[in-house]
């Protein structure tokens, strides 16, 4: 298993959390990983988790996965879909001040899409 060291304190051994990502208070990775979706799908302009282009961006948990979310034993990915217009530098500011009380691991977030506002239907023409 992986030594972590962070800047409080000296070398730790994760316990059950197999990716061996830092992680505060949380000791299952499967929690971790539904913890952090959940609230990185909370912040404003974010749209939703993006699996990568061909579903590769997940974190493997027995049986299922988190899609959208790569945990290691260093660092946490957050690869995302946001809402056209938003400021991204924000937003992954945003994005890692959400999961910060679960993860104390560095964060990447990956803006994969973008999704554009709907268009307006027209009006009908006069009969």
């Amino acid at each position: 298993m992986s030594q972590l060291t962070d800047e409080q304190g000296p070398a730790r051994t994760p316990t059950g959390n197999p990716s061996g990502a830092r992680t505060a208070g949380v000791a299952d990775i499967g929690d971790v990983a539904d913890e952090v979706a959940a609230r990185v799908v909370t912040v404003p302009g974010v749209e939703g988790l993006h699996p990568g282009r061909f579903g590769e961006v997940a974190t493997y948990l027995p049986g299922r996965r988190v899609q959208g979310l790569r945990l290691d034993g260093q660092r946490l990915e957050v690869h995302v879909v946001l809402r056209f217009g938003v400021d991204i530098a924000t937003t992954a500011q945003r994005i890692r001040a959400a999961v910060a009380p679960v993860v104390t691991a560095p964060v990447d977030v990956f803006v994969e899409d973008l999704t554009t506002p709907t268009a307006q239907t027209a009006p009908a023409p006069p009969a």
